[in-house]
Formats: C-alpha cells, sequence, structure tokens
C-alpha cells in the first residue's frame, strides 16, 4: 500500500504560523537541559535520564487523567500501532543521548545531531512524498555546517561507539516525524510520549542503580521532566502536523544554539567566539528559510 501524499504545509496560513510559534517554544524548553543539569548536586549520566523520564511519565498521565478521566489507561493501550512506535521513537530519544555523552565529548554528539534535518528530509521525501525546495537544502547544508563550526575546537577523533550511539538520536527523531505526520492527527500520539518515557525508566534505572540525587536534584529534575520534556514534547505532536518533517527537524537545531546562550547567562559558562559565529550561521540559514518561504507562498 503506497503512503498517501500530504499537500505540503501552506507557509502563509495562520495554522502553520501558529506551529512555526510552538515548535520554537519547544526549542527553547528543551535547551534548557544543560544549564538544569550543572546545578545538580550529586545526579549525572543515567540517573538524570531515569528522572526527567519519570516526572516526564507522571505530568503526562496527570494529563490524561485530567482529559479522559478513568479511561486513561485504556487510551494509552489503545494508541495502536504508530503509537507504540512512536513510544518507542521517544525512548531512544530520551535514552540514547545520555548514554552517548557518557561514552564521547559533547562535541561529538552535537555534530552528529546535526544529521537530524538531511535525515528527516530524506525520510520525508520517501516514505510521504514531501517535497524539499532547493534552498530547503541549501538551509540544510548551512545549519549543519554552522553546528560543526560550533563545536570545532572540541571534536575529537575519539569516542567513535558514542558517535555510533548518538547517530540513534536522529534516526530516531525523524522516523517519529515521519509518523507523527503520517497519523495526520487521525491518532492522539501524545500517550507515545508517555510510553517512551516508561521505556527510558525501565532502561535507565537498572544502569542508575543506587541513586544518588538529594532533595534539591530533584526539584530541578522535576522540573526537567515537566518543562523541559513533557510539556514540549506534547506540544510538538500537536505542532507537527502544520509543518513539513524538514521542517520539524530545522528548526529543531534551535535546541543546539540557545543551549550555550543558557548556560552562559544561567550558569556562568562563557560562549567561545566559534560558538557565536556557529550559532549565527545556524540562525540565519533558518530564518531564510522561513523568509523565501513565506514569500514564495505569497507570490
Amino acid at each position: 500500500m503506497s503512503a498517501p501524499t500530504l499537500a505540503p504545509a501552506s507557509a502563509g496560513s495562520s495554522a502553520h504560523r501558529r506551529a512555526l510559534l510552538t515548535l520554537l517554544g519547544c526549542t527553547v524548553l528543551w535547551s534548557l537541559a544543560g544549564v538544569g543539569t550543572r546545578r545538580l548536586e550529586h545526579a549525572e549520566g543515567f540517573e538524570i535520564a531515569f528522572w526527567r523520564s519519570l516526572f516526564c511519565a507522571a505530568f503526562v498521565i496527570a494529563v490524561m487523567v485530567v482529559r479522559h478521566r478513568g479511561a486513561w489507561v485504556g487510551h494509552v493501550l489503545g494508541a495502536g500501532p504508530i503509537g507504540w512506535a512512536s513510544g518507542a521513537m521517544w525512548a531512544v530519544m530520551f535514552t540514547c543521548f545520555m548514554i552517548a555523552l557518557s561514552l564521547t565529548t559533547v562535541a561529538n554528539v552535537l555534530v552528529v545531531m546535526a544529521a537530524s534535518p538531511l535525515l528527516a528530509a530524506l525520510l520525508g521525501l520517501a516514505v510521504l512524498r514531501e517535497p524539499v525546495r532547493p534552498r530547503t537544502w541549501a538551509a540544510i547544508a548551512i545549519a549543519a555546517a554552522g553546528i560543526v563550526w560550533m563545536v570545532r575546537d572540541e571534536l575529537s577523533g575519539q569516542g567513535l561507539a558514542g558517535m555510533a550511539v548518538a547517530f540513534a538520536v536522529p534516526v530516531a527523531s525523524a522516523i517519529n516525524i515521519v509518523l507523527l505526520k503520517r497519523s495526520n492527527g487521525r491518532v492522539d500520539l501524545v500517550p507515545a510520549v508517555l510510553l517512551g518515557a516508561l521505556i527510558s525508566m525501565a532502561v535507565t534505572l537498572p544502569l542508575a542503580w543506587p541513586l544518588s540525587a538529594s532533595t534539591p536534584d530533584l526539584a530541578i529534575l522535576a522540573a526537567l521532566g515537566v518543562f523541559q520534556l513533557a510539556v514540549p514534547c506534547m506540544l510538538m505532536v500537536r505542532a507537527a502536523q502544520h509543518l513539513a518533517p524538514h521542517e520539524i527537524a530545522l528548526l529543531g537545531l534551535m535546541e543546539v544554539v540557545l543551549g550555550p546562550l543558557w548556560a552562559w547567562l544561567g550558569a556562568g559558562e562563557a560562549a567561545t567566539a566559534s560558538t557565536l559565529q556557529g550559532g549565527a550561521l545556524v540562525l540565519v540559514a533558518l530564518l531564510l528559510n522561513e523568509l523565501v518561504g513565506m514569500r514564495e507562498k505569497r507570490g
């Protein structure tokens, strides 16, 4: 059975603009992970992933109880093949990033993450027949170059195993974006976020044991689980209906750009010249892609 051909998102529509603003808000929340984890006293690595997933799951359950009352469990169990597949992809993204950081440098992980828009564009083209304009291919290339420039002073040839694990994140992200688009709003994929958090908890708990988080750590991790994980992931599920796969992945790179900014403002970590230059390059690529797209639509 061939995949349905989806009409490209209308850059001039109010729904598209709201989706753009929503996804940008998601990247702001996602980018808070670094400054939050730098304020932890004891928790690290797999334990951070476990607690974030636990608080994320608790919040999503609370939202579903409000929305569906006593039927929320059946709603989760009835997520269907797309929901369970999306949940597995969320779990990969929630866990592999932390595993990769334990095996290689942050710079190496971020370079691998730069492949996300390219993979989303290729998968969207192959599965959904979603067209990708030349300007978007150019924006993908420029944004990837910007991220490489941001971390060029910290790149290392070591930790290839960590880079291989990190590659699972953009792959899972691309697959998840296509799943969200293919559901086209017909399937509620918010339960998939819960499934992803539960799977992540099951995987990371044995690796994190014994747990050592202090009470202040738990407060920070609760905030991260709710506002840095649950809220933006649920919002992305809604916004994805009105955006193309490559557009979602490209805008998602804002997380990489904003992360060092919050670390500078909130944790006193000075941003290097290459970080600022590379981040500016990514911003220019994203802005030009969207502005030209809007102008083409008006024309």
